[in-house]
């Protein structure tokens, strides 16, 4: 498989590290980042085909960042994923521009499948 620049945005330092070396042994390229700023300032800095977003971050809401990602990358594929949403809000991450959205947990596999998906939806 073709390297994949993804983005892993959440506060869960643990979760974070080892999603991003999931993804890699499974050929995806990624990084993690551990709140909204630091994601805002990586997409704005980067070009990243799918943007994995918590909706709850330490420094800012994950809708704020959802629409500040929008702003300056109108193309990016963001699927929600949290512990917290509900469907209504991850619904209104997709009225904001949102792919998807994922609750967790998660299994591996059904989230590999949407990160396929995002990544192969025309922009």
């Amino acid at each position: 498989m073709t390297e994949l620049p993804i983005l892993v945005v959440d506060d869960e330092e643990e979760f974070v590290s080892t999603l991003v070396q999931r993804l890699r042994k499974r050929g995806w390229a990624g990084e993690g980042v551990l709140s909204g700023s630091a994601a805002i300032a990586r997409v704005a800095a980067n070009d990243f085909a799918v943007i994995l977003l918590d909706m709850r971050l330490p420094d800012m809401d994950g809708g704020q960042v959802l629409r500040e990602i929008k702003k300056i990358r109108p193309e990016s594929r963001v699927v929600i994923l949290t512990g917290h949403a509900s469907a209504s809000e991850g619904e209104e991450g997709i009225k904001n521009g949102a792919f998807d959205y994922l609750l967790k947990p998660v299994e591996f596999e059904t989230l590999l499948e949407k990160l396929q998906a995002a990544r192969d939806c025309s922009p």
